[in-house]
């Protein structure tokens, strides 16, 4: 036993002497259950054992108390309170494969409970959408009545719906965090992906960097080893401990000796975009290609070997391999012309972007647009699969110019030309990016000398071992 627990039995035997002589029995019973409980010898129960209920937490009916001080787990409440919650409030985290009535459920609340705050107005309908790892917090009266409910969607919003009534009104509250600026910097070596992640950056800021550039660069086409880039962004902290990213706010991509470029700008009103430092938007008029995906199976050409029939055959498109189920994008705004299948397609849709452009999409598990439909650039419209004459799950993507099917890796440059920042928005838009550009050129200049050191050190190193 260690010096911890026989210091806590001590107190437990003076807090018995104290009691009046009618209790003495079920103190002496307790005691003996706590020494019991003391020395079991196994680690997991060790590892599992909870603290035992205060004498202020136990029940006034003897037989109740000498229950709960035998097993301490029917004196705790039903949900954790790990955030330091008002008294009265219990928290659960949205687990995986959870749904409101099961979150409702385990916290002890009624399916009547869930009804009436469901129906409390607009607000309710974000708790049908709720994903794991969320958290959402209940109160209750003395009689076990829900009187209060907050869904935290995000450690920086989140929702309370109260009782008023028999209704339940709800109020938004927003948490303002500390914003600070961060920078990463990464090379391409085997993937883009990779060098994302290598750099520190996450999943979605990947797919942002991407999509930011997606217009210039293709990011299964043109990248080359040792291409580089370089990312500013937000971070978020609350009470000194990071809750999440902001957006990036400036960005460069250097592709085959090509330095890109692009800024964070907020319009007047509200609406926000990326562009060069002359003022060019980065979202040009199409994708250069439908997908996030990093491996390209099988170019574009006029003579290719079918994979099924063994033939010299005409592939005027770019099969782009990912696993089923990757979201396929739009490659610009436009009207779904087609959405079918067809033995050789598979799954296919057509886009009509206007008289001139239109593109295919073959091949896809599943179709997510109907015909007649407007689309804007980067709307999932389907995903990949492998229906039709498919030997592996891949996307086949077209582009036709006039009904011509064209290149669709080599008409970038002969696109509409991007849209420019508005004369009006012109001085406001420099005044917002040339502290951007400081910055960044700052941190730019600095990781191009570390780099260039460590380099020297590496070269350095090479000659003394030879």
């Amino acid at each position: 036993m260690t010096d911890n627990n026989i210091a806590t039995a001590k107190k437990l035997s003076r807090l018995i002497k104290t009691l009046p002589k009618t209790h003495l029995l079920l103190a002496t019973a307790a005691v003996a259950l706590v020494f019991f409980a003391l020395l079991l010898p196994s680690e997991e129960v060790q590892a599992n054992r909870r603290p035992l209920p205060l004498p202020s937490e136990l029940s006034t009916d003897p037989q109740l108390a000498l229950a709960t001080l035998a097993n301490p787990t029917l004196a705790e409440p039903s949900l954790s309170n790990e955030h330091n919650l008002d008294p009265g409030w219990q928290e659960l985290t949205v687990r995986k494969g959870d749904n409101l009535a099961k979150i409702f459920d385990r916290a002890g609340l009624s399916a009547s409970d869930m009804n009436d705050v469901l129906q409390s107005g607009p607000e309710a309908k974000l708790l049908t959408h709720i994903f794991p790892g969320q958290k959402l917090a209940f109160q209750t009266d003395q009689d076990g009545q829900l009187i209060a409910l907050r869904y935290e969607e995000t450690q920086l919003k989140s929702t309370r719906y109260s009782r008023d009534d028999d209704n339940f009104v709800a109020e938004k509250i927003s948490r303002e965090p500390e914003i600070r600026h961060q920078f990463a910097h990464g090379t391409v070596t085997s993937s883009f992906y990779k060098a994302g992640l290598d750099a520190g950056l996450s999943d979605g800021m990947i797919l942002q960097l991407a999509e930011i550039f997606g217009g210039e660069i293709d990011f299964v086409l043109d990248l080359r080893a040792n291409d580089q880039f370089v990312v500013m962004y937000d971070e978020y902290y609350l009470e000194g401990k990071k809750v999440g990213n902001g957006p990036i706010l400036a960005a460069s991509f250097t592709n085959q000796g090509e330095v890109h470029s692009a800024y964070r700008y907020v319009y007047a009103n509200g609406d926000l975009g990326y562009f060069s430092s002359e003022g060019v938007s980065m979202r040009k008029t199409f994708m250069r290609a439908p997908l996030d995906f990093i491996r390209i199976s099988s170019p574009f050409s006029l003579s290719r070997l079918h994979p099924l029939f063994k033939t010299n055959r005409p592939h005027r498109g770019i099969d782009y391999a990912a696993p089923t189920g990757t979201p396929v994008y739009s490659a610009g705004d436009g009207r779904v012309a087609q959405s079918g299948y067809s033995e050789s397609m598979g799954n296919f849709i057509v886009i009509q972007h206007d008289g001139t452009y239109s593109t295919k999409y073959l091949h896809l598990s599943k179709r997510t647009v109907n015909v007649g439909a407007r689309v804007k650039q980067h709307q999932v419209i389907g995903a990949v699969g492998s229906t039709g004459w498919a030997t592996g799950p891949h996307l086949h993507y077209e582009f036709l110019v006039n009904g011509v099917h064209t290149n669709p890796a080599k008409i970038a440059g002969k696109l509409p030309q991007a849209n420019r920042i508005a004369s009006g928005e012109q001085r406001r838009f420099s005044e917002q990016v040339r502290g951007l550009q400081t910055q960044f050129a700052a941190y730019a200049s600095q990781s191009k000398l570390a780099t260039a050191e460590q380099n020297a050190n590496t070269a350095d190193s090479s000659r003394k071992s030879l």
